[in-house]
């Protein structure tokens, strides 16, 4: 009989809808500049249908990151986004 491997559930920070953590995008904010998740301290996962609506996606960031300008956040993520898709 084969095991079933465990797979973590994680919450995406705008709509709250749970799923397999290899399904969403886990970011961080360090001073103020959102990046990609780096191994060390607090970060948040989005989900896929949450990253095509911006006006809900801009609110959660800035909620996340207490800090930090719109346009910045913006510019920022959709570096990450298309980095994440080529890797």
């Amino acid at each position: 009989m084969a095991k079933k491997f465990y797979k973590p559930i994680r919450m995406c920070a705008s709509c709250r809808k749970r799923d397999t953590q290899d399904k969403l995008l886990r970011l961080q904010c360090i001073e103020g500049s959102l990046i990609k998740y780096s191994g060390i301290g607090r970060s948040f996962y989005l989900c896929e249908d949450c990253l095509s609506q911006e006006k809900k996606l801009l609110k959660t960031i800035m909620r996340q990151c207490r800090s930090g300008e719109r346009e910045i956040f913006t510019s920022r993520l959709k570096e990450i986004i298309a980095d994440d898709r080529k890797s």
